[in-house]
C-alpha cells in the first residue's frame, strides 16, 4: 500500500467496502468511545417536503481512554466513522479522523 492512503482507504482495501459517514461528535463521556450523530435529508414521499434525518452511533476511539491527558474527539468534532465488526453490544464503528474542529 502506498503511504500516502489514509486509513479510510486501507480499511476499503483490505477487508472491502466499508461504509463511511461523516457526523458531529455529541458525547465524549465514555472510556474509548464517542457518540456521532450522522444527518441526512430525505423528500417527504406525498408533501415532497425535505426532512432531515438523524442517527447516531456509537464509535470506537482509541485515543479517548480515561489515560488521556487530552481527549483525541470532543464534543462537537466533525468526525469520518468507518464500519467494522462488533465491538460490543452496541459499537460497530470506528473513528477514522478528525475532518473539522471548531473554534
Amino acid at each position: 500500500m502506498s503511504p500516502e492512503k489514509t486509513s479510510a482507504t486501507q480499511a476499503t482495501d483490505a477487508r472491502g467496502k466499508r461504509r463511511t459517514f461523516v457526523g458531529v461528535v455529541t458525547s465524549d463521556k465514555m472510556d474509548k468511545t464517542v457518540v456521532v450523530q450522522v444527518s441526512h435529508r430525505v423528500r417527504h414521499p406525498a408533501y415532497h417536503k425535505y426532512l432531515t434525518r438523524r442517527v447516531k452511533y456509537k464509535a470506537h476511539a482509541e485515543g479517548n481512554g480515561r489515560e488521556a491527558a487530552e481527549k483525541a474527539f470532543r464534543t462537537g468534532d466533525k468526525v469520518l466513522i468507518v464500519e467494522s465488526r462488533p465491538l460490543s453490544r452496541d459499537k460497530r464503528w470506528v473513528v477514522a479522523k478528525l475532518v473539522e474542529r471548531p473554534e
